[in-house]
């Protein structure tokens, strides 16, 4: 699954324990009613979001998990994750700037070489 929209807020990592760590972003959808939605990226998955700024366009690549937890009482709870794994800027810019193009009566002045 995938969630396209602009990042509103680039979380810092945080170190859970030892052995686990976690870092969220938050991404706006462009729709009629535009949703904020908080991912999530574990482990090696979090310097994925080191060169990611807030207010640019990103496609976010996600996984839904689900899990159930029991209290001591007996009543059953669902807790839901949305895990990022992949992350593109859209419309990076990669194209190198055009060069300004020579005045016209300069054009016409120079060698076509």
């Amino acid at each position: 699954m995938e969630v396209k929209g602009i990042v509103k807020l680039v979380g810092k990592t945080e170190e859970v324990s030892a052995k686990f760590k976690k870092r969220d972003i938050v991404v706006t959808t462009q729709e009629q009613y535009p949703q904020h939605i908080s991912i999530q990226f574990v482990q090696a998955k979090v310097s994925l979001l080191d060169n990611i700024i807030e207010g640019e366009e990103v496609e976010v690549g996600i996984n839904l998990l689900g899990r159930e937890w029991q209290s001591p009482s007996g009543e059953y709870k669902y807790f839901n994750t949305i895990q990022g794994w992949r992350i593109d800027v859209v419309n990076a810019s990669t194209t190198p700037e055009p060069t300004s193009a020579p005045a016209p009566d300069q054009a016409e002045d120079t060698p076509p070489f």
